[in-house]
């Protein structure tokens, strides 16, 4: 489901110059089992943004957090322990090669056959 809303509020006004922000899209994935939605977006994309893009969009925040955490746990991110910016540069771009590498074998290998019944 989508609208366009303009949000309101005392604090977002105190925020902003003049009276009100911009129009935005407000986006909820409201499940057909579920009573009511069961997340939101905000977004400031123009009005005549594509239903398919906004979610596509807004889906995409949980591939980014997976990302991470597959750097940060698997390919060892937080695992740095030097003092210069210099070898942090390094760790942080061989382990984004490192990322990069494994995504491309998980794209270019040939899916799994399905057990024999």
């Amino acid at each position: 489901m989508t609208l366009r809303i303009r949000p309101a509020g005392r604090e977002i006004r105190r925020a902003v110059d003049g009276p009100e922000l911009p129009e935005c899209w407000l986006l909820a994935e409201w499940p057909a089992t579920e009573p009511e939605p069961v997340q939101f977006w905000l977004s400031d994309l123009p009005a005549d943004t594509p239903l398919t893009t906004l979610v596509r969009l807004a889906k995409l925040r949980w591939r980014i957090e997976h990302d991470y955490r597959e750097m940060k746990q698997a390919l060892g991110l937080a695992h740095f322990e030097g003092r210069t910016w210099t070898g942090r540069h390094h760790h942080v771009t061989l382990v984004s090669v490192a990322h990069a590498f494994c995504t491309l074998q998980r794209l270019t290998q040939a899916p799994k056959a399905t057990a024999p019944a």
